[in-house]
C-alpha cells in the first residue's frame, strides 16, 4: 500500500497539443508515464497527481485523458493545475470514477493521513506579482485552509498536501501557504508546475520540518516517485 506522486501529465489524447515541442524528452511522454507506472504501481497503491492533467478545455473533451488515468493501477487522487480548464463542479467530478478522486475544498485519506490541497498560485515576492495575483493568492490560501480544517474537524491530525504551484517564491521566502502548512503541522507537500530551465532552481527537500517534493513529469523523468 505505497503512496506515490507525479504531476503535470499534460495529456492530450483529444486535442492537438504534442508535448514534443517542449523538448525531445517529452516525445511520447504518455508512453513513458504508463510504462513506468505499470512497472511499479499496483491496485493496492495510491498515486497523488498534483495538477495540469489535461490540455482539454471542456470536461467532455477531457474524458479520454481522465479515463486513461483511471485505467492505470491504483487509487488516484487529483488536484487542479493552472491548465485544467476542463475542471468543473467537484461533486460532478467525484461521481465519475470509483478509484479516481478530485480535491477542492475537501480531503481524502491514505491510512491515518488526510490528503488535502488546492491549486495554489504564484507567491508574493515573485517578479511581476500584481494586484490580481494577490487576490488569487489570498483566495487559494482560503481554499488550502478549508481543505485542511475540514480534515482536522473530522479528527485527522496527520496531513499530506498537494499544491500545483510551488508554495514559495524563487527566493524560498515564507509565504501565506507555508504559514498555513506550518499551522496544521503538514508533513509532506507535493507540488509541480515548473518545467525546463526553472527546474534547476526548485526546492526539493525538507525545511522547517516540512518535506517538499517536486513532481513535475520532466523533473522526475516521467516516473512516479514513492513518497511513503
Amino acid at each position: 500500500m505505497a503512496l506515490y506522486a507525479i504531476s503535470d501529465l499534460h495529456l492530450a489524447f483529444n486535442s492537438d497539443k504534442p508535448m514534443g515541442i517542449f523538448g525531445e524528452h517529452w516525445f511520447k511522454h504518455d508512453d513513458k508515464i504508463k510504462n513506468n507506472w505499470l512497472a511499479k504501481i499496483t491496485d493496492d497503491d495510491t498515486v497523488l497527481i498534483a495538477g495540469d492533467i489535461s490540455w482539454s478545455m471542456k470536461q467532455d473533451e477531457s474524458r479520454v485523458d481522465l479515463d486513461w488515468i483511471d485505467s492505470l493501477p491504483g487509487r488516484k487522487i487529483i488536484s487542479k493545475g493552472n491548465h485544467d480548464y476542463w475542471w468543473t463542479s467537484i461533486s460532478k467530478l467525484n461521481k465519475m470514477y470509483e478509484n479516481t478522486n478530485f480535491i477542492q475544498n475537501n480531503y481524502f485519506t491514505y491510512g491515518d493521513y488526510a490528503i488535502c490541497g488546492t491549486r495554489g498560485w504564484i507567491c508574493e515576492g515573485t517578479k511581476g506579482f500584481s494586484e490580481q495575483d494577490e487576490k488569487i493568492y489570498k483566495r487559494e490560501q482560503i481554499r488550502l485552509e478549508l481543505s485542511l480544517k475540514t480534515a482536522k474537524d473530522a479528527g485527522y491530525n496527520k496531513f499530506i498536501c498537494m499544491i500545483h504551484y510551488p508554495p514559495m517564491n524563487d527566493k524560498f521566502d515564507e509565504s501565506g501557504f507555508i504559514k498555513i502548512l506550518k499551522k496544521y503541522n503538514v508533513e509532506k507537500v507535493v507540488y509541480g508546475h515548473i518545467h525546463g530551465p526553472g527546474l534547476s532552481k526548485v526546492f526539493n527537500g525538507t525545511k522547517d520540518g516540512i518535506e517538499y517534493i517536486m513532481t513535475s513529469c520532466d523533473y522526475i523523468d516521467f516516473d512516479p516517485v514513492q513518497i511513503m
